[in-house]
């Protein structure tokens, strides 16, 4: 799978299910995405042909990656290629200059959000704001990074008034799980969706009854596979490891996402508890 290349729209959607793909479903997609320009003027059996699969393949390789057939494949090619950004996609070398590293970061943070936005699914965002609003409890999950997301979660969601924790301790998060009922909401963050602490905490609440929304770049992961509500983030990581706070960036903004949806849904009641928020830590201030 080629790295020259910017992973916009449709690729990324792509890519979060890349490493779940079978072997054959990869070689379609490893040739849309060194062709990607040339495949939305082909047919399901050129493409076929061009990788040297069965027309099958190609369409289980749609559906799989989360496409409701080849034509909307094509589609959301087509239309990634109408707005084409500067390719600045390379990765960071130790050759660059300060101004070459700023933009190939710039671009990459601001490819991180537009590209999330564009593989959003509307209809699970709109479910996730649903159950946020209706819960009794919320809790939010993650450990290391998305440990910090979580927090972050927390912090935002508090200031509308909602009920809501942040465990990022494996112990705790368990136990916080094992007191929950079908009136309450966890979010399981985590970019690889593999994480092991954050897949089985979200587990437990399941049994428990409670509604599950995942946060995560990869749409067949093993948390995704266990969540009710599916929020999938789009982060391409480079090189130099920069890619961990690219996809912080991803997961901020589908949280920043969340919590205003959660305050329009709220109206005057979110307005009066971020007032009263507000205000009590106007002390805290010099």
């Amino acid at each position: 799978m080629s790295q020259q290349r910017e992973l916009r729209g449709g690729l990324v959607r792509i890519r979060s299910v890349y490493q779940t793909l079978a072997p054959a479903e990869r070689k379609v997609a490893d040739y849309i995405f060194e062709n990607y320009e040339q495949v939305i003027y082909l047919s399901v059996t050129q493409l076929a042909e061009g990788v040297g699969v069965g027309d099958s393949t190609v369409i289980r390789f749609c559906q799989n990656a989360g496409f409701r057939g080849y034509q909307e494949l094509k589609l959301v090619l087509a239309r990634d290629l109408v707005e084409p950004s500067e390719d600045l996609s390379g990765g960071i070398t130790f050759d660059d200059s300060l101004e070459v590293m700023a933009r190939k970061v710039s671009s990459a943070n601001k490819n991180a959000l537009e590209d999330t936005t564009k593989m959003l699914d509307l209809v699970e965002l709109e479910r996730a704001i649903e159950a946020l609003v209706q819960a009794r409890k919320i809790e939010f999950y993650g450990v290391g990074a998305s440990g910090i997301t979580a927090l972050d979660a927390k912090n935002r969601f508090m200031r509308l008034g909602l009920i809501c924790d942040a465990a990022t301790d494996s112990h705790i998060q368990m136990m916080s799980a094992a007191v929950l009922d079908e009136r309450d909401v966890v979010m399981g963050i985590s970019f690889s969706g593999s994480t092991k602490d954050v897949v089985q905490v979200v587990n437990k609440a399941k049994e428990r009854g409670a509604t599950a929304i995942c946060l995560t770049a990869y749409a067949r992961s093993p948390l995704a596979n266990e969540a009710d509500i599916k929020l999938i983030n789009a982060s391409v990581e480079t090189p130099l490891g920069s890619g961990a706070l690219r996809s912080k960036i991803a997961q901020l903004h589908i949280l920043d996402l969340l919590y205003t949806g959660v305050a329009m849904r709220l109206g005057s009641k979110g307005r009066i508890y971020t007032e009263l928020t507000a205000e009590a830590v106007l002390d805290k201030l010099y």
